[in-house]
């Protein structure tokens, strides 16, 4: 007999007044995606503290955790969540061998930022909700660390990246020359993106293989999304947290957070400090 906190099922539908039937029914519809959430949530943790596991490794730390899994269940949610590690390897100017698609050398590292508008930065996150995962693309201005485009999606097709560049494009006036950085990750490589980012004259820069410091300014961003806001809430469904996050992203990081890096502006106050008077961002570490 199924038992909650110390109730079991029968008498627990008799005190709440539903069905056994209808119990079950929900229970069984929902209760095997909740566990599945939960298993990639875990995942995606192990994914974060061990970049260099694959699903061998990341099965055996989850059994160490105290999680019983087929390592083929693991290396389905991996290849789902686009986890799969990319090997080391000396970098050449060729083709990754998880994807296929050319690569490109990091720019980044050898910028000087003066202003806005010559680095962005682009990254993706996921979103936990109660039975499912979102994910999020954001493509920030490296100079102000203003977000410029951002998408949410169900799925880590090449859309959601696009749709955030787009919005970004929509919103700046950019020349050409400008460098957009990011991972290796697909949905940055494939022909796509690649093609609309040269359609704008943009410089193409990677970071390299296993070295997560790269792209620390897009990554500093999602661990600030995540501690002051998505950890903080409980999103109903996907139009909540596309809501919520929106209101964070807009209202709350770009206008009125405050940066110590930026001399304890928000981005946007920064940037429009500097359009006043290029001149006074001199001591503002970049």
């Amino acid at each position: 007999m199924m038992q909650f906190e110390g109730f079991q099922a029968n008498h627990a539908c008799d005190i709440i007044g539903v069905s056994r039937a209808g119990f079950y029914r929900h229970y069984e519809a929902h209760e095997p995606r909740q566990a599945d959430v939960e298993l990639r949530h875990l995942i995606q943790q192990i994914a974060l503290e061990n970049r260099l596991y694959g699903s061998r490794r990341t099965t055996g730390e989850l059994r160490q955790r105290g999680v019983v899994v087929n390592r083929k269940r693991v290396q389905r949610l991996m290849r789902a969540d686009n986890l799969l590690v990319v090997r080391k390897q000396r970098f050449v100017l060729t083709t990754d061998s998880q994807h296929g698609y050319p690569l490109y050398p990091n720019l980044a590292a050898r910028v000087n930022l003066t202003s806005v508008n010559q680095l962005w930065v682009a990254d993706i996150t996921y979103v936990r909700l109660r039975e499912t995962f979102l994910y999020l693309a954001v493509v920030m201005d490296a100079y102000s660390r203003r977000v410029v485009g951002w998408e949410l999606a169900e799925n880590l097709r090449a859309e959601l990246a696009l749709t955030a560049l787009g919005r970004a494009l929509a919103d700046r006036a950019i020349e050409a020359g400008i460098i957009h950085h990011s991972d290796r990750g697909v949905q940055y490589c494939c022909h796509a993106y690649i093609e609309k980012l040269q359609a704008h004259g943009f410089a193409v820069s990677m970071s390299r293989t296993g070295n997560p410091y790269d792209n620390a300014k897009a990554e500093s961003f999602m661990k600030t999304l995540k501690s002051e806001e998505v950890y903080l809430r409980q999103y109903r469904d996907q139009e909540d947290a596309r809501a919520s996050i929106q209101r964070f992203i807009e209202e709350v990081y770009n206008r009125k957070r405050l940066h110590s890096s930026l001399g304890y502006l928000s981005p946007e106050d920064f940037e429009e400090r500097h359009r006043r008077n290029p001149a006074a961002d001199g001591g503002v570490e970049k």
